[in-house]
């Protein structure tokens, strides 16, 4: 069966509805047991896309009644994960503080982050989890109320053996869903994931669904239309103001080279008309070369 999870619509939708998929999923990438798991689900996907104008949907669970998990797909790299995790893990830590309570109260905060890019080259980790640590003592862990995962599915792609009973490995090859025989035998493995295409099935199928998502693929039209756009309007604004500048440019360079030119040329009319004045009081042409400085040539010329 055709599916795509790594479209935030969808995935949002299918592991927001059914609270054993995303049980499964966090407890085999946490390796922790969860016995209480409560959705948020408060944020409205139109709501959403309509504020955000198409920034992409996060999904935020309640884990144990004192962790926030916040799990975010990420179809394109733009550069900026790593800020956005720290930002949005800040931000979830301070809505969830309360007026009075004791910082020994707040919530671990948690962020999910599912790359269908890669993020880190220089290394073949699939799954990156941070720690922070003191700078002199880096088995010393502090700050222990975030974490970020950063999880790059391209890189499981190129592995040539992978342990298909890990069920983290499991999830990872459902949602990534680019080799049908991988996932066939991650079924085979375990049942959950034939009752997760079931489910699927009646997911995309859904009207309301195949509308949002009608709604994510026409804000990235105008996204892009209205990026082409204004690339165009600004090269045309730069074009004209070229086209000023050069023409300022242009007429100084004409003034300039005009005055030149106009200097050369009432030089050479007002040295003729010396020679004229001097020939006509009868002096040679090379008495008016040393009294002038004119060349003798010159003066030749306009005597013949």
């Amino acid at each position: 069966m055709e599916y795509n999870l790594k479209r935030d619509v969808d995935f949002k939708a299918f592991f927001s509805r059914k609270e054993k998929y995303l049980k499964s999923f966090l407890e085999a990438l946490l390796d922790m047991e969860i016995y209480k798991i409560e959705i948020n689900q408060e944020v409205h996907v139109e709501k959403l896309l309509k504020e955000e104008k198409g920034g992409s949907m996060d999904l935020q669970a309640e884990i144990n009644e004192d962790t926030i998990v916040n799990i975010e797909m990420q179809r394109k790299n733009y550069q900026n994960i790593e800020q956005r995790s720290t930002y949005y893990s800040s931000r979830i830590i301070s809505r969830s503080l309360r007026a009075g309570m004791d910082y020994t109260k707040i919530k671990k905060v948690i962020m999910i982050n599912i790359l269908d890019y890669i993020l880190y080259k220089e290394h073949d980790e699939y799954i990156s989890k941070t720690a922070i640590v003191l700078d002199k003592h880096r088995n010393h862990e502090v700050i222990r109320e975030m974490q970020w995962y950063f999880i790059e599915i391209p890189k499981i792609r190129k592995l040539a053996d992978i342990d298909l009973d890990n069920i983290v490995n499991q999830w990872l090859i459902f949602i990534d869903n680019k080799n049908r025989r991988l996932v066939k035998m991650v079924k085979e493995r375990n049942k959950i994931f034939k009752e997760a295409e079931e489910d699927l099935k009646y997911l995309t199928g859904e009207e309301e669904e195949r509308r949002l998502q009608d709604l994510r693929e026409k804000w990235e039209f105008d996204r892009i239309s209205e990026t082409n756009y204004a690339r165009e309007e600004g090269e045309k604004i730069g074009e004209r103001r070229g086209m000023e500048i050069g023409e300022k440019r242009g007429m100084e360079i004409g003034e300039k080279r005009g005055m030149k030119i106009g200097e050369k040329r009432g030089m050479e009319i007002g040295e003729k008309n010396i020679i004229k004045t001097l020939l006509k009081n009868n002096m040679s042409p090379k008495e008016i070369a040393e009294k002038t400085g004119i060349a003798l040539g010159k003066i030749l010329r306009m005597v013949n």
